[in-house]
């Protein structure tokens, strides 16, 4: 006992290295057992078909059968021919998963699920158990929720998914924000909640990793997943097929200890102590597998925060900023040598340039109008010739090439062509910190409180 204390695979493996004589494989009724088919058809099948299976195979490059031709000419013929959808449906990735791609898909899987499960019910019908195979999908399920968590957690640890709010943010009127961009510029706002909740997200991946604990991982997560629906759901954030996919996943992990924790949380009685789940009949087997288990998920531990850190380098705090970055209020603005031209709109004249950066690679710029109207446009400087250029991301035919002169670090002078007609423009930098947002900070004491 002494040994085992000062091991701790030991003490890891404890649960899988019992006789597995001592616990007699138990009948399961129909239900169950049909529950358990449907469930590792539909499972497998969600795994395999999106992002999830990048999670827990990091070194291949996976292909998803949501993406392949195949998988995309099945989930296009249920949507025409099934739902009737008569619109062009998007197919290429755009950051959204409630796409109706998405949920045609997930409607797929569910059905092949259901026919999978009754084929094998009638296949398979005199068998009395699947305790081998469910422990062994219950691995699999373990890794592939500690995959997302790692991934969503990891995201939240460096600040990525929900970065500060971006210059164009600050200046934005709030009714101007989709529910979405107020979720996420407060979260943005306040980066040591986000680093908290990230951290809750991977606790509950890496208790996932060891036998012993995988039961609290289950619990850590489902309270995580069900935050981030509840928060998809209320301010529309569509990742919300996932998110509820992820819930599913907890319960499932969770469902061999269910009759223990209703017991603990409900029923007033004792807690009997964890089944023995043990993967091999040798104990040295077992401890194995634990071994690898520990290991497997501590290098897709690694390989997370190694992308995590590049990401932060390219579009995070740490990516280079463009020459130009900052807001840039316009003093003066003349068209062909004229201040105000009779046919110039407020639309048509800047009040400001908010020049930004999201990478090293693609930078954004803004010109916002008397108005307030706002247009982005994709922006590529050269430092060296003095130049920049604008691309309309609707247009590929549209572009616009400058000239620009500082002659101090504020103060900025503008000139090229725009729309066939000639710009002329003045800029004066503006001061950031003079946002609360952004010079309020934290205080112990406050005499009162600063609602704004």
């Amino acid at each position: 006992m002494a040994e085992m204390a000062s091991d701790p695979i030991a003490l890891a493996s404890a649960a899988d290295t019992r006789p597995v004589e001592a616990v007699s494989p138990a009948y399961w009724s129909v239900a169950k057992r049909v529950g358990f088919r449907l469930s590792f058809a539909y499972f497998s099948l969600y795994v395999l078909s999106n992002q999830m299976i990048g999670g827990i195979i990091p070194f291949f490059n996976v292909p998803e059968l949501g993406n392949t031709r195949a998988g995309q000419a099945v989930v296009l013929w249920v949507a025409k021919h099934v739902f009737h959808i008569g619109y062009t449906i998007i197919t290429t990735e755009t950051g959204s998963g409630d796409r109706t791609f998405d949920w045609v898909a997930n409607f797929c899987i569910v059905a092949l699920a259901i026919l999978a499960a009754a084929v094998w019910s009638i296949v398979d019908r005199k068998r009395e158990n699947y305790s081998a195979m469910y422990k062994w999908f219950r691995l699999f399920m373990r890794f592939a929720l500690a995959g997302q968590m790692f991934g969503y957690g990891f995201a939240k640890i460096f600040p990525l998914q929900m970065p500060f709010p971006r210059l164009e943010k600050l200046l934005e009127p709030y009714g101007n924000f989709s529910p979405m961009g107020v979720l996420w510029s407060s979260i943005g706002a306040s980066q040591a909640y986000e680093i908290f909740a990230g951290s809750a997200e991977t606790l509950g991946g890496l208790f996932l990793i060891f036998p012993r604990t995988a039961m609290l991982g289950a619990l850590i997560s489902l309270a995580d997943m069900t935050q981030v629906f509840l928060l998809n759901m209320t301010y529309d954030v569509p990742v919300k097929l996932l998110s509820f996919n992820l819930i599913l996943f907890s319960l499932f992990v969770l469902a061999g200890d269910a009759d223990r924790l209703a017991n603990l949380f409900f029923l007033n009685r004792t807690a009997a102590p964890e089944r023995a789940r043990p993967l091999f009949r040798r104990a040295w087997a077992n401890r194995t597998a634990v071994a690898v288990q520990i290991v497997f998920g501590f290098v897709l531990i690694g390989m997370t925060v190694y992308g995590s850190v590049q990401e932060v380098s390219q579009y995070g705090w740490k990516a280079p900023k463009p020459e130009l970055y900052g807001i840039w209020n316009v003093e003066s603005f003349s068209v062909d040598g004229q201040e105000r031209p009779p046919l110039l709109t407020d639309t048509q004249r800047w009040r400001r340039i908010v020049f930004d950066s999201f990478g090293t690679i693609m930078v954004s710029g803004t010109v916002h109008s008397m108005d307030d109207m706002t247009q982005r446009y994709n922006l590529q400087i050269n430092t060296a010739a003095k130049t920049f250029v604008l691309t309309n991301p609707s247009d590929k035919n549209w572009k616009a090439t400058f000239a620009f002169q500082r002659a101090t670090p504020t103060e900025l002078v503008v000139d090229g062509t725009m729309d066939n007609h000639k710009i002329h423009a003045e800029l004066a930098q503006f001061d950031v910190s003079k946002f609360l947002l952004v010079s309020r900070g934290f205080h112990w004491i406050q005499e009162r409180g600063l609602n704004r």
